[in-house]
Formats: structure tokens, C-alpha cells, sequence
């Protein structure tokens, strides 16, 4: 996930930046003292999180926050301002939150973990994985299509993973079990990895991946996945689950083979 902060106060934009960077919850957070320079990254990269101060020049707060929903109409805003009465305007953006300074860091950490939250429960009602049987994942009922198969196994095996990191070279192992990872190869699984965040941009649901310190993830509070409910032991995910799991995929064996061993404990359980 990525955040910008834009306020024409050099110091406050710095420790506003600091105190994003420092709930390591975004991947990138960068500071702009202008409005116009904060649009064109937006332009080039995917923000979730924009922290912005109300009263500037040129452009101020508000104006800024319109043109950036004009681009990514779930992103979060918080206002940071000396200005409390702009708040009413303010609200036509539907800001998350709206602070005042001096920056209270400890505040602002909160407001974002709740904004980062409402992100989360409005992505996760339309994002629907399917494993049982084979992987597929929908975006309102509607199957997402990749440009490529490798692309679509690779986040098969990131949910598989439920969260947890992977290197490069451990996933590139998995989805070609007799390659070895050469030069190569090593573009190749670039140009995967690629194909997949660009499937996942088209369909504005690209705060599923992360690439963090070379490890490779997805972000499983984002979706609603039925081998999830089954771990958790709903009841209304366990009838699905008829001994197949992501069938298309030889790796998945292992997890497979767990989950029937859940479902017989659980039926015995039952008797």
C-alpha cells in the first residue's frame, strides 16, 4: 500500500511522512509540499492513503482530495489542518477523519488504522475466492480474467499462504518445479509478477498484493475465501469442501490432503 502526505509546511510534512512511514503499514509513503506534484504521482502510481493539509496555495485540501477520488474513488483521506472551519466542506469528499494541529502523532496513527480498516470491509464484500474445487476469485460475482495462467497460480499459491511472505525464488520453485532460476528465468518470473499486478489494477483490487522486502504477499483480511471460513470452522464453508482443492494446481496436494483430515476430525466429531 502506498500514502502520500501533502502540507505546504516543510516541518509539519515531515513529521506527518515520519509518523506514516513509522506504522510500517505502507509500502511507500512520500511528501509533497504542492498539490500539483501530489496529482501527478498519483497519476503514476496507486495510492491508498492521502494525509493532506486543507489551506494551501494554488490548490488547496479539498480541491486536491476531489481530483484524487476522481482517480481512485475508494481512497482514504485524512485532513490534517490549523482550519476547523472547513470541516463542513470537507465533508463532500467523505474524509475518514478530520484533525487539527499540531500534529498529535499518536491520533493521526489511530485515525489511520481506521481508515486503512474501512478500506479493508469495503474491499472485502466484492472480492470472493474460490478453492474448493478449482481457484478462481471474483469481483462481485463476476470471474476476474488474467493475461496470464502463471499470473493467476501465482496468487492461487500467495492464498494458499494465507499472508505469509515468500521470496521470489521460493514462488518461482512452486510454479516451475523443474526450471532452475537463472538469469532467465529470473525476467520471466518478473514479468509474472507484473502481469498479476496489473490484472489486479484493472480491477481496482490491487491493495491484495504487496511485494515488501523482496517477500511477496497477499492480504488476506481483503477477501472473503472459502478455505478461510473452513480454518475458522464455519459451518456453512465446510459443506463445499468435497476433498478437492485448487485441482488445477499439483502443489496444492499438501493442503488438500489437511483439509480432508480437518473434515474427517469434524465428522466423527459430530456422531
Amino acid at each position: 500500500m502506498r500514502a502520500i502526505c501533502v502540507d505546504d509546511e516543510e516541518m509539519v510534512l515531515q513529521n506527518t511522512v515520519a509518523s506514516c512511514r513509522e506504522t510500517e503499514l505502507f509500502e511507500d509513503v512520500e511528501g509533497f509540499t504542492g498539490s500539483e506534484e501530489a496529482l501527478r504521482y498519483a497519476e503514476e502510481n496507486t495510492v491508498d492513503l492521502a494525509v493532506l493539509d486543507i489551506h494551501m496555495p494554488a490548490m488547496n485540501g479539498i480541491g486536491l482530495a476531489e481530483k484524487l477520488k476522481e482517480k481512485r474513488p475508494d481512497l482514504q483521506i485524512i485532513f490534517l489542518t490549523g482550519h476547523p472551519l472547513y470541516a463542513l466542506d470537507s465533508f463532500r469528499v467523505h474524509p475518514a477523519a478530520y484533525l487539527l494541529k499540531p500534529l498529535d502523532k499518536v491520533r493521526l496513527r489511530e485515525e489511520i488504522s481506521y481508515a486503512l480498516a474501512l478500506s479493508a470491509r469495503r474491499i472485502k464484500k466484492h472480492i470472493e475466492v474460490k478453492t474448493f474445487g478449482h481457484f478462481d476469485i471474483l469481483i462481485d460475482g463476476k470471474p476476474v480474467r488474467f493475461h496470464r495462467e502463471r499470473s493467476k497460480e501465482l496468487l492461487a499459491y500467495l492464498v494458499d499462504r494465507r499472508g505469509a511472505g515468500v521470496s521470489r525464488q521460493y514462488a518461482f520453485a512452486v510454479l516451475w518445479e523443474e526450471k532452475e532460476y537463472d538469469h532467465s528465468m529470473q525476467k520471466q518470473m518478473d514479468v509474472v509478477i507484473r502481469s498479476l499486478r496489473d490484472t489486479l489494477k484493472e480491477y481496482g483490487i490491487e491493495a491484495l498484493f504487496e511485494l515488501k522486502n523482496r517477500n511477496l504477499r497477499i492480504v488476506p483480511e481483503l477477501i472473503d475465501c472459502d478455505f478461510y471460513r473452513f480454518l475458522e470452522g464455519e459451518e456453512k464453508s465446510a459443506v463445499p469442501f468435497l476433498g478437492e482443492y485448487m485441482s488445477q494446481y499439483s502443489w496444492a496436494s499438501e493442503t488438500e490432503a489437511s483439509l480432508s483430515k480437518i473434515m474427517s476430525i469434524r465428522t466423527r466429531q459430530k456422531r
